[in-house]
């Protein structure tokens, strides 16, 4: 049951507005996608909020002293990032979806207020989810790929969200198929850094030449997508051209919780898995890393709370039935590619492993885990992009038993709590679109060398979650 406090916030919009570019400061500009860039056309929009306290705000306050800078150094950074100002066009089957921008086109930005708890939102325990997946983030429309009529929808949208005399948060959501969650960070540093300094660092390289595609794996993409789309949607839709992207599905009764791994924490998962592979020469004994050994665990977790899912729900899947981890590993400065750092758009490969989910849930099955997402990185690592003509066809095909898939938001090494808009790191930042089967991760807040997962679940399942993590504490002598 959600609690009082929950049931009742209200958030209110107060103000909207639209932010572009300084006139006359980007041309007209129409940018392909690469195929890097169709992997992600028909997710849903990627969500990011970050929390600022600020005990004596009121919304008059903010409207007049932090927004207008806030919306004036926007536009002096999308003069820079101006693929965020811009729209997806996507034209009838089959041409290809592209970004188009021209002089007007802007982000709309809009300001509410809410009387929810802050404290209370900006903690590690149960929240209720639709708070951030609903409320605190902007709408953004998601487009058709089988539509027969040419139609654009924006790529960012923004909210800032007052909570009188405690703080505001400022929620983005953009869409993927626009940039990745390294060329969000650096669009969003540099927003932070034109607000305070007035200038930002490195420019962003829209260089989309870069991506060369000589066995057109884009068009190929794009075909995997609009054929899944056509068999998940009732006739009827497909027929009449309304067939929009498929919807994050995040029901009603779910809660959020971060669960924060501290150093030591870490390190023992690290001793654990090292002692039980030093003796094997496989390549995944050299990969146990923080990350690796984070990924291990929540994918055990996951399937341990998937397990308790089917015994109340009648499911039935045998022990030799495969379970699989997908995450994004980043391309650029890898060996034999001309990315460079700053690159913009979508830049990265796939990590893809899998276990036999009996043995992921055995005593050792962190090992069976960090095992597979170990070899998976080694693979990726040698190639990268080898494979890449069919590895959209792979991923759809794992998407159609989701309760055996399990995925990763964001990355520490996007450092999120070093965006400082001038009110120093944020006291909380979350992903907003995570949902069944995926996960998040954010360097840890106040512990260097530690990890923030955030999770969603089923609210009746939140004592069994609480259960087996206090037993993983002391199963891995994790005390915390």
């Amino acid at each position: 049951m959600a609690t009082a406090a929950e049931s009742s916030y209200r958030v209110r919009v107060v103000d909207e507005s639209h932010v572009a570019p300084p006139r006359g400061s980007v041309s007209p500009t129409t940018i392909p996608l690469t195929f890097l860039d169709m992997v992600w056309i028909s997710i849903s929009p990627t969500q990011r909020i970050f929390f600022y306290e600020f005990p004596d705000i009121s919304t008059p306050h903010f409207t007049q002293n932090i927004y207008p800078n806030l919306k004036h150094s926007l536009s002096l950074t999308l003069r820079h990032f101006f693929p965020f100002a811009a729209n997806l066009t996507c034209p009838p089957p089959p041409n290809h979806p592209y970004i188009s921008y021209k002089e007007g086109d802007s982000v709309l930005v809009s300001v509410a207020e809410s009387d929810y708890d802050f404290d209370h939102l900006t903690a590690n325990q149960a929240r209720d989810n639709n708070a951030f997946h609903q409320s605190l983030v902007p709408k953004l429309p998601t487009q058709s790929l089988l539509s027969e009529e040419t139609h654009a929808v924006p790529t960012m949208a923004v909210q800032f969200t007052v909570f009188p005399n405690s703080g505001f948060s400022i929620g983005i959501a953009f869409n993927h198929a626009a940039a990745d969650g390294r060329s969000f960070n650096h669009f969003v540093k540099s927003w932070a850094s034109m607000s305070v300094t007035h200038r930002i660092g490195d420019l962003p390289c829209h260089d989309k030449d870069l991506v060369q595609d000589p066995d057109g794996i884009a068009s190929i993409y794009l075909n995997d997508w609009r054929n899944f789309l056509k068999n998940c949607l009732a006739p009827s839709s497909a027929d009449s051209g309304n067939g929009v992207t498929p919807p994050a599905v995040v029901p009603q009764e779910k809660v959020r919780l971060t669960l924060v791994l501290g150093r030591a924490e870490i390190e023992k998962l690290k001793q654990l898995v090292v002692a039980a592979t030093q003796t094997q020469s496989e390549p995944a004994a050299a990969r146990i890393s923080t990350y690796v050994v984070t990924c291990a665990f929540i994918w055990v977790l996951w399937m341990k709370i998937q397990e308790s899912k089917e015994g109340t729900t009648g499911g039935h899947l045998d022990d030799d039935t495969l379970s699989h981890f997908i995450a994004p590993a980043d391309c650029r400065g890898r060996l034999g590619l001309p990315f460079p750092p700053t690159y913009f758009g979508n830049c990265l490969a796939q990590i893809s492993g899998s276990a036999k989910r009996s043995e992921l849930l055995r005593s050792n099955g962190i090992v069976v885990a960090a095992k597979a997402i170990g070899r998976a990185i080694c693979k990726m690592e040698k190639g990268p992009l080898t494979g890449a003509e069919n590895s959209m066809s792979h991923f759809i095909e794992k998407l159609k038993m989701p309760s055996l898939l399990v995925t990763v938001a964001g990355s520490p090494k996007f450092r999120v709590y070093d965006t400082d808009f001038g009110w120093g790191k944020p006291k909380k930042s979350e992903v907003g679109h995570i949902g069944h089967g995926s996960f998040s991760l954010n360097e840890c807040r106040d512990e260097e060398g530690g990890v923030e997962i955030g999770l969603v679940i089923d609210r009746q399942q939140l004592d069994f979650f609480n259960a087996i993590i206090e037993l993983a504490r002391a199963e891995y002598s994790m005390i915390g």
